[in-house]
């Protein structure tokens, strides 16, 4: 069977389904891992599918934010590589920042036996957080965002005016050269906790790049270092060197 004919298939799969699994692929076609992978690849590069740990799910709709967790029950393996390498930077003493997002949140998870200070408005990330004896958790108080899992309002914007950390890190809706997108609310504190940092550190998979929405909260002069998981091409490496922003990208 010819790829393109497996893909199409594999399509008409997840129209039915809403999710397949690489092992699904690797059943129904008579395929190897690394075929099954492939073909998810190559359909995320056509924007018909958004991949996941070890499978793929249809898009949402354009415009359209799933629930928090519903995104968490997704998070891909890239994402908790883009999270395991940025809980890495964390040195021992640091302060830092975590906003609400599925990436950050994979972060959280790795932040095991750092002896650090968080200052979050995720609720989730506190949550996580909570099993970390050696983690001190600051949760900015306000208005909760019952679907995404995150407080705001004016009482999260006048505690972040009291903090200053080494790090703040940061995931994104959507990237393009024109600078970092996401909701207007979530954004809004985005932009307030990257003026509150010394360091700001950008998270994002490749399937953010190139991609805007309505409202972008930040340029890239706000940015010292973007974490995403594949190589870059020589244009946005050309743009990123003139912006004065480090790349890094985990080992898969």
């Amino acid at each position: 069977m010819f790829q393109e004919e497996r893909m199409q298939l594999i399509m008409e799969y997840l129209r039915k389904h809403q999710r397949i699994s690489a092992d699904d692929i690797v059943t129904l076609f008579d395929v190897s891992r690394d075929t099954a992978r492939r073909d998810l690849i190559k359909l995320e590069e056509q924007d018909a599918l958004v991949r996941t740990r070890g499978g793929a799910i249809l898009p949402s709709a354009h415009g359209e934010y799933r629930s928090y967790n519903d995104r968490l029950q997704y998070v891909s393996e890239e994402k908790r590589a883009i999270g395991k390498l940025a809980a890495a930077l964390v040195r021992k003493g640091d302060h830092i920042i975590l906003d609400s997002s599925t990436t950050v949140q994979a972060c959280a998870e790795y932040l095991h036996q750092k002896v650090c200070t968080v200052i979050t408005n995720s609720i989730h990330s506190a949550d996580t957080l909570s099993n970390h004896s050696a983690v001190d958790i600051h949760l900015l108080g306000g208005r909760l965002q019952k679907e995404q899992r995150y407080l705001y309002g004016p009482s999260v914007f006048e505690a972040l005016d009291h903090y200053y950390v080494n790090k703040a890190f940061i995931g994104v809706g959507g990237v393009a050269r024109q600078g970092l997108y996401s909701g207007v609310e979530d954004g809004k504190i985005k932009h307030k906790m990257m003026q509150q940092a010394e360091q700001v550190i950008v998270l994002a998979d490749h399937s953010k790049l190139n991609r805007r929405s309505m409202y972008r909260f930040a340029d890239w002069s706000h940015v010292h270092l973007f974490i995403t998981d594949q190589p870059l091409s020589s244009e946005w490496r050309e743009f990123l060197k003139k912006q004065q922003v480090e790349i890094l990208i985990p080992e898969l």
